[in-house]
């Protein structure tokens, strides 16, 4: 019945609304006058188009006409404006307004996970509901709808936050007076997404972020699969995807990364989707204003922190600090750097925190045009809505604000909004604003008067030289009542009446003495103390004081991108990691990012001269198998999680980049987690500081994908009430690759027939393994399993790459040197599991005098910055030579990775990717004094030194501003010790 009303509701909003034909049970009937002329008003027709006494003509609540001197209709209700301003109505298209936003419910630990859809005929993912109609959902929430009139809102775009595919938008106009009939604008608006599950549904898949991604990716194949009939199943998702599919895709990414990761997807399906943003553009501006997306920009300015006890300020990161101070110049970020972007009061805990926080934004050079146009024609705009909602010209709907000045000044008053021709009052527009000092004047003697208060609510203070005066203001229907009592006898009272004059700040009055003689009294509005003085020097002591965006804006950041330099060092002593071994006393020359010279005597125009003498150059260190850098590690939803990449979330401002460089460390593959036999795609990214996650990336990388073995796969250590997924067993591992890998055979065999299929990420990506397109990276233990993944490799007709961990290679060293894979492990680590009490320290050596290819890796981001100390170990465990110890964390990672004609040693043409040790790179002593990666040095051990000088000053500056803000009433909170995530193989987080 519900979804019936509502379409009744919608085809009235389509096909006009000039009569209403609902009956009503409510008595008698009258049609009241609908053609009113606003007269003498300054009219913002649009931000840029603005008429002076100008006249607004509206009938059957829309526009009818507007301008000077207009032909007013003899029927017309008339309201005079002179000296007070009408602007259209704002639009809100984020929102969530009278939809109740479904919760999540939290999984007991007796609950089993969710695998399979709950749905029927719908897609397989329970999170994809492109299908959800808002109008069933619908109750119009009045006391919401006052805090958004009141803030000057006439219409929000809502929808069911809820979802990956979230189904259409409802575009509804705020007037509670109003009925249904004429409430709905369009039913079918926008088409929302995002990343993040329905709390609608248990189903474990997508955990992560680059589940979520991929997932998203599948939905469109599958839409462009179904809908040239080639699918066999009826999917009702499926078509409401398809039919939603010319509206404008409006995605909720949430932050300034995540923008990103949203527009990139919409690029790889030719899709420009409209993204909400988080706040925080500034960071990385340029990377959005490429993306040529426009935006909706919440502006939910987080308070100062509470900073008064040193011991819990000292917990606040100083980047956190950073972004209170920063965060109100987003939107001047984004207007000068001409990114089209609407507001909305998305993640706002008030609406009435709205205005206040815009007003803070356009201290910090917000442009107020460009503020009316995010709040008025852009979004309407957006949503295809420009003839009727946003502007007030002829023909658009009758939405518009009555203030007493400028919308945007914190001392302007909204008076009224007007919906669809429907006043709503917000504030008497009859009521002057009475507050300020008076010079009082009366029975002979002058008096100070202060006025205080909004609205009729005033409070006042009279006070004779210093000596104040008992009294008591009132303003009711135009006039003000001053009840002073007498200094001498508290019994007695004056009377002081005066009707409110319009076109004065004065008032003046007749009142009657104790004696009943009539005199004369009267009270002076003194100049404002704000105003300056003509020629006066503007106080600039409220302007904000802005710090510095850093590359990346976080600690350790630098002022501008490092640049790539000519470089020559002299005299050093070169570890070449080549058949040359090592050099002393060379010079080696890197230029235009590569290594360009290596000999005696060398020089070199223009290039900054290191001399080296007594220190030592190296390759930069490779860790082959690390999780820093990531924003999720494990897709564990499914057994298999081919379809997802870790190259979807890297996270650019990991400090632990930083730190790593710090620690010689140049490259690294990322590997997914072992949460299942089948993992993610890895990503090879070179540790650029301060670029983006783009630019980190190996262009044309290797492809490699993670696999794992053992207990974390079969689910062990998960609990009794969570070990449901297939497979359980060891063998059950081995059956998981078995129906994979035959599947994607023969997925890749029909493809090669040229028929019509449905396109398959995760076969895809199998298929690449067989095909000998992509690598293995293999997380394993235990030998049976080393030597069954080798067997199910050798019945596929591939190599694995790499088997990683690989703690019992030692005693299948020979059947992996036959197999020709290579071994990436831990130099000493055991005895944390079960599966490794055989392990040993000698495992790297042993494997290495059997011929495998040896590397060192960390899978820890604490030992991932002493991996030279790593790789000493093997020295002392299994005598290896100190240049071979070396090459397990260079030139043996970047073989195994298949990157090593590029990096990995020193050698005239490959990358400028080297290390400058202050003594043998093997020593507990030696220190990291540069990091170069292609010729750009992204770790100085004395800039380091310099930066934390500078970090603890800035955070004394925003201390001291935060003490400042508490001092002058602002509102702070409580502080809070941010601790990053630290992912491990086995970590598992929900999205």
């Amino acid at each position: 019945m519900k979804k019936l009303l509502f379409l009744v509701v919608f085809l009235i909003s389509l096909f006009g609304n000039a009569q209403e034909y609902f009956p009503i049970n409510e008595g008698v009937k009258t049609t009241p006058k609908n053609t009113v002329a606003f007269i003498n008003a300054t009219i913002y027709v649009t931000p840029t188009q603005i008429i002076k006494n100008g006249t607004l003509l509206i009938k059957d609540g829309k526009v009818s006409n507007v301008g000077i001197a207009i032909p007013i209709p003899a029927d017309a209700k008339i309201i005079d404006l002179v000296g007070k301003f009408v602007y259209p109505s704002f639009i809100d298209i984020y929102s969530s307004f009278g939809i109740k936003t479904p919760k999540r419910e939290q999984n007991s630990r007796n609950s089993a996970p969710q695998y399979d859809a709950e749905r029927s005929g719908y897609y397989w993912n329970d999170h994809i509901r492109p299908e959800t109609d808002p109008v069933s959902l619908f109750e119009f929430d009045t006391k919401k709808a006052e805090e958004l009139l009141k803030a000057g809102f006439g219409v929000v775009n809502t929808h069911l936050h809820d979802g990956i595919v979230r189904g259409n938008g409802l575009l509804v106009l705020l007037s509670p007076n109003l009925t249904n009939a004429y409430r709905i604008i369009d039913a079918k608006s926008a088409q929302y997404l995002s990343f993040e599950k329905s709390a609608q549904s248990k189903q474990a898949y997508p955990n992560s972020l680059m589940g979520s991604m991929a997932l998203l990716r599948q939905v469109y194949l599958d839409a462009d699969w179904y809908s040239k009939g080639l699918a066999k199943n009826k999917d009702l998702s499926i078509e409401a995807l398809n039919k939603n599919k010319n509206l404008v895709q409006i995605f909720d990414a949430g932050g300034k990364q995540n923008n990103l990761r949203a527009d990139k997807i919409g690029d790889e399906f030719g899709i420009q989707y409209t993204i909400v943003g988080g706040g925080d553009e500034y960071e990385n501006i340029q990377e959005i204003k490429a993306s040529n997306a426009t935006y909706i920009i919440p502006i939910n300015f987080r308070n100062a922190y509470d900073v008064s006890n040193p011991y819990f300020a000292s917990q606040i990161d100083v980047s956190d600090m950073r972004k209170w101070n920063q965060e109100p110049s987003n939107l001047s970020v984004l207007q000068k750097n001409g990114v089209r972007f609407s507001l909305t009061t998305h993640q706002l805990k008030s609406v009435s925190d709205f205005h206040k926080n815009l007003q803070k934004a356009i201290t910090y050079g917000f442009d107020k045009t460009v503020a009316l146009e995010a709040l008025t024609t852009i979004p309407a705009s957006i949503l295809g809505k420009s003839t009727e909602i946003g502007t007030l010209k002829n023909g658009s709907f009758a939405n518009f604000l009555i203030t007493s000045g400028e919308i945007f000044d914190p001392k302007t008053t909204i008076y009224e909004n007007w919906v669809q021709g429907d006043k709503n009052e917000i504030n008497d527009m009859n009521i002057k604003d009475l507050t300020g000092d008076y010079t009082l004047t009366y029975n002979n003697k002058n008096y100070k008067l202060s006025i205080k208060g909004k609205d009729r609510k005033l409070t006042s203070t009279i006070k004779e030289d210093s000596t104040k005066v008992k009294s008591k203001t009132t303003y009711t229907d135009n006039w003000i009542n001053i009840t002073v009592n007498d200094t001498q006898d508290s019994t007695k009272y004056t009377q002081l009446i005066s009707r409110i004059d319009p076109d004065s700040e004065n008032f003046k009055g007749n009142f009657t003495d104790e004696n009943g003689k009539t005199s004369k009294w009267g009270a002076v509005k003194e100049a404002s103390k704000e105003k300056n003085e003509k020629g006066k020097k503007e106080d600039v002591s409220k302007q904000p004081t802005i710090m510095p965006i850093t590359y990346p804006n976080i600690g350790f950041g630098s002022n501008e991108k490092p640049k790539q330099e000519t470089i020559l060092f002299k005299n050093v002593t070169v570890w070449t990691g080549e058949n040359e071994g090592v050099l002393n006393n060379t010079d080696v020359l890197l230029k235009d990012g590569k290594i360009a010279e290596i000999g005696k005597n060398l020089k070199a125009n223009k290039a900054q001269e290191i001399d080296g003498t007594g220190k030592y150059l190296t390759a930069g260190i490779i860790d082959e198998h690390t999780h820093i850098a990531a924003a999720a590690v494990n897709e564990a939803g499914h057994n298999s999680s081919a379809e997802v990449t870790i190259e979807d979330v890297i996270n650019p401002d990991d400090i632990k980049i930083y730190r790593n460089l710090a620690g010689g460390v140049t490259s690294v593959q990322i590997l997914h987690g072992s949460a299942n036999p089948i993992g993610g795609r890895s990503a090879i990214i070179k540790l650029k500081w301060g670029e983006s996650a783009d630019e980190m990336l190996y262009k044309k990388s290797p492809k490699f994908i993670k696999f794992a073995l053992g207990e974390n796969v079969k689910q062990s250590n998960w609990g009794n009430n969570n070990t449901i997924r297939f497979p359980q067993t060891r063998m059950g591992v081995e059956q998981v690759f078995m129906d994979y890998f035959q599947r994607a055979k023969e997925y890749d065999t029909f493809k090669k027939t040229g028929k019509p299929y449905r396109k398959d990420v995760e076969l895809e990506t199998l298929a690449e393994i067989i095909n000998k397109q992509r690598f293995i990276s293999c997380h394993s233990y235990v030998q049976s399993e080393i030597n069954m993944l080798m067997k199910v490799a050798d019945k596929f007709n591939f190599t694995v790459n790499t088997f990683t961990h690989i703690l019992e290679g030692y005693k299948v060293a020979d059947k992996m040197k036959e197999h020709g894979v290579g071994a990436s492990t831990f130099s000493d680590w055991w005895a944390y599991k079960y599966e490794v009490v055989d392990a040993i320290p000698y495992n790297a050596a042993i494997l290495h005098n059997v011929g495998v290819t040896v590397a060192i890796n960390s899978d820890n981001s604490e030992m991932s910055r002493r991996l030279n100390q790593e790789a000493a170990k093997t020295i002392k465990y299994g005598g290896v030579s100190e240049e071979d110890a070396w090459k397990f964390v260079t030139l043996n990672p970047a073989k195994l990775l298949h990157i090593d004609d590029k990096v990995g040693s020193i050698k005239i043409g490959k990358d400028a990717d080297v290390v400058l040790w202050s003594d043998n790179p093997l020593s507990i002593y030696a220190k990291a004094e540069k990091t170069i990666i292609n010729g750009v040095v992204y770790f100085d051990i004395e800039k380091d030194e310099a930066l934390r000088e500078s970090l603890q000053k800035e955070r004394n500056t925003l201390m001291n501003m935060m003490i400042n803000e508490k001092n002058n009433g602002g509102d702070v909170q409580s502080p809070k010790k941010r601790t990053a995530p630290d992912f491990h193989c086995d970590t598992v987080t929900e999205f």
